[in-house]
């Protein structure tokens, strides 16, 4: 895929959805930390339904710790690997309070540093909450990438640094976004929407739907 192409790809997707941002609910830095380090494995829509009862009774730091492991499961129970994300986030909101005075940081290694979150989760936050231009390679990222021949890779991070190097810098803040919306919507896993894509001429997969 040449430069011209990647141009016009990410033209399209910008008109289609000028202002794109996540589908996870959340109101402050903190807040998105949490859910993204809840939406692991699970989905945006089963995250919202859990943040919906937890946020309004604990949003901080402190009041996440107050809740405890225990107290924390019961709002986050639907979700799946519950039990580990309740020992990570409070293992999380203790490591804030006491080194980074309760602020969630803009800075990967110290985010990467909180129990509970890796790469893909330290790229949304610098991205959504701090407006770095990052990239969050998830399931719905790779496969668009490889599909289409935007960025293939073998390995999520090769995806990444693809990405990185070769989106245009005038879409690059919000590339991830477009991104993992085109593959959750339209481009999916098992039968890919091609006849309603705005990028079909563009994209180079093989096997494409009619």
């Amino acid at each position: 895929m040449n430069k011209e192409k990647r141009q016009a790809i990410f033209e399209r997707l910008q008109a289609a959805n000028p202002n794109p941002t996540t589908e996870l609910n959340y109101r402050t830095p903190f807040e998105l930390l949490l859910a993204v380090i809840l939406s692991a494995q699970a989905t945006d829509k089963g995250v919202n339904k859990a943040t919906a009862r937890l946020f309004p009774v604990a949003n901080t730091p402190e009041a996440i710790f107050v809740l405890g492991e225990v107290g924390l499961k019961a709002y986050i129970k639907t979700i799946g690997l519950f039990n580990s994300k309740a020992k990570n986030i409070i293992q999380t909101c203790r490591m804030l309070i006491d080194i980074h005075d309760s602020e969630v940081p803009n800075e990967r290694l110290a985010l990467e540093a909180l129990p509970g979150v890796g790469r893909k989760t330290a790229n949304v936050v610098l991205n959504t909450a701090f407006g770095q231009p990052t990239m969050a390679v998830d399931t719905h990222i790779f496969r668009v990438g490889n599909r289409t021949r935007l960025a293939p890779g073998k390995t999520p991070l090769e995806v990444e640094k693809k990405l990185l190097r070769w989106t245009p810098k005038a879409f690059l803040q919000d590339a991830h976004h477009w991104l993992i919306l085109h593959g959750r919507y339209t481009c999916v896993a098992r039968k890919p929407r091609c006849g309603s894509c705005v990028i079909e001429d563009l994209c180079e997969f093989k096997e494409k739907t009619s």
